[in-house]
């Protein structure tokens, strides 16, 4: 029994499990075992096979030095990558012997992260480098320079262990040369000048979810049009870039293993891709992720899947991320962020209570379309909540026509509530929100030791806040720089660390913030829902820089409390 066979053997015996799509792809495979244009030669793979778990060692910790040893996936999937043959397509290799080409030119292996994707395959570079043809170019790519060399720097490793003198083989300064077959190995990003113009036979993409651009995917294709048995591998998770490289790639590759594309381009391309089924099964059946991490148990480890997945039950924007990386669950660049029951607080409080105390500040300012928002935040000694007063203002020609009105708004009566200005005309004035800071101290003794603001329309608040001998700091409106006061309001939200005193238009606010991340899925900051321009986030992005300034002046604000 071939690896593939034995592999579609057991998913069908219930041993091992898969998701639908590469459960269809591998009945699709089976078939193909009896069409008469192929045919199933497993002897360039059996040698790739062998040479990787008898000649290639791990280079990642727990694992370095010791031996490749593929699990059933890894076998199945080389061995289909090189085992089909087209019956009707010969040529003669090197040496002279005339040979079959290989059906499959091309494959994208979609797997959650911490499977062995990328280890798996620098190790069949590697072993391309030294059993492959002679005078091969073999690409390392990746969509930057740093993540490419992580593919190279393991390539380097794995041929250092192979040959610690150095006698066959040799790291130049932009390549690595074997020095039998005179075969290189070289590296290029998508951000490498003069992509084109290149002579590749074999080529790792890694983390294609990180590129926006097909470009530097179609150079490499390009660059082997003119090689008989060519071979391009992209590996990846999924991403949150929307509309980039990957969703590209996934329409084109999903198109034919389900059937949709039976062009002769789509004949040359394999489809492997880990993916749940659904994002509830997640949550309720464990068995479940294998189906986006095949290896599960021998390399990555349950412990941390399922701490991972407490995390994700918990924390919304711990789960955007666990499920776009751990479970190749799609998400999209700006997602809902809260849920009601994260944010929704009925405490409140008097303002009277902190007469004469210090405060933090923070404001999102705007000039016509958008709410603008203040804030200010009270503590006590002995208690850990953070008491927030908030006010907004709005142009008097927002009450009227306004697609805020069909999301939710409610702009005059919160104006009666005392929750909102109206001002006449066009434009909130930056001074009249400087003004009300003065107003706390001129009511109630309240000091605004800082102010945070973003650097839009805010020259004349910054000077008027100079001007009452306030602090003004301005936070850059960046992920970099948001990212961790926005976790840290989540978890005050949900732990009930801020009492906002019930202000409707804050709930509101909350309730419309969506989160966008950076292309690593990484670090994000509060953006509005797309295409839902009425649904105003500016409450909640005047939060996070109040946890920011916070953040800055902690142990100052704390000690004021004090005194």
């Amino acid at each position: 029994m071939t690896h593939l066979e034995f592999y579609h053997s057991e998913i069908h015996k219930g041993n091992i499990i898969v998701g639908q799509e590469l459960h269809r792809e591998l009945d699709r495979l089976m078939d193909d075992l009896n069409d008469r244009r192929y045919v199933y030669d497993t002897r360039d793979a059996d040698i790739r096979i062998d040479f990787m778990q008898n000649c290639i060692k791990l280079t990642k910790s727990p694992f370095y030095g010791k031996p490749m040893i593929l699990l059933p996936w890894q076998k199945a999937y080389i061995e289909t990558l090189y085992s089909f043959k087209m019956r009707d397509m010969e040529y003669i290799n090197p040496a002279g012997i005339k040979k079959l080409v290989d059906r499959f030119q091309e494959s994208l292996l979609l797997e959650a992260r911490k499977n062995a994707k990328t280890e798996t395959c620098s190790g069949l570079a590697d072993t391309e480098f030294v059993v492959g043809n002679e005078g091969s170019d073999i690409v390392l790519s990746s969509n930057d320079d740093s993540q490419a060399d992580i593919l190279y720097a393991a390539c380097d490793i794995m041929r250092s262990m192979i040959d610690p003198k150095s006698k066959d083989t040799q790291r130049k300064i932009n390549h690595l040369l074997n020095k039998i077959t005179n075969s290189k190995m070289f590296k290029i990003s998508d951000r490498t000048r003069n992509k084109d113009g290149r002579n590749i036979d074999f080529a790792i993409i890694d983390e294609i979810h990180e590129m926006k651009e097909l470009d530097v995917i179609m150079a490499i294709r390009q660059s082997m049009s003119l090689k008989i048995n060519p071979k391009l591998i992209m590996i990846t998770t999924e991403g949150t870039v929307n509309g980039g490289a990957l969703d590209e790639l996934l329409k084109e590759y999903r198109k034919i293993l389900n059937g949709e594309d039976d062009s002769i381009s789509a004949e040359r391309k394999l489809p492997w891709l880990y993916t749940q089924d659904s994002e509830e099964e997640i949550y309720i059946d464990e068995s479940s992720w294998y189906k986006s991490n095949p290896s599960l148990g021998p390399i990555k480890q349950w412990q941390y899947l399922r701490e991972n997945v407490d995390e994700a039950k918990k924390s919304p924007i711990k789960r955007s991320k666990i499920l776009t990386k751990d479970f190749n669950v799609k998400q999209n660049a700006a997602r809902t962020w809260l849920s009601r029951e994260d944010y929704e607080n009925p405490a409140t409080f008097k303002i009277q209570d902190f007469e004469k105390s210090v405060c933090l500040g923070a404001v999102d300012l705007a000039l016509t379309t958008d709410l603008v928002n203040a804030k200010a935040q009270f503590m006590k000694l002995g208690d850990s909540t953070k008491y927030w007063l908030s006010h907004y203002w709005i142009c008097e020609n927002k009450l009227t026509k306004s697609p805020d009105i069909d999301e939710g708004a409610k702009y005059e009566e919160w104006a009666k509530r005392g929750l909102l200005t109206i001002v006449p005309g066009n434009e909130v004035d930056p001074a009249i929100v400087a003004e009300w800071f003065y107003q706390l101290y001129q009511n109630y003794g309240i000091i605004t030791l800082a102010c945070g603001y973003d650097q839009r329309y805010a020259s004349v608040f910054k000077s008027r806040m100079e001007d009452y001998g306030f602090k003004p700091e301005m936070i850059v409106q960046s992920k970099a720089v948001l990212n961790a006061p926005t976790l840290l309001l989540e978890s005050d939200l949900q732990s009930r660390l801020i009492n906002y005193n019930n202000n409707e238009i804050d709930t509101w606010c909350f309730g419309n913030a969506a989160l966008e991340f950076d292309r690593h899925g990484d670090l994000c900051q509060v953006v509005k829902i797309p295409n839902m321009k009425g649904k105003k986030v500016d409450g909640a992005v005047t939060g996070v820089m109040l946890e920011e300034m916070h953040r800055r002046y902690k142990d100052e604000f704390m000690n004021s409390l004090s005194r």
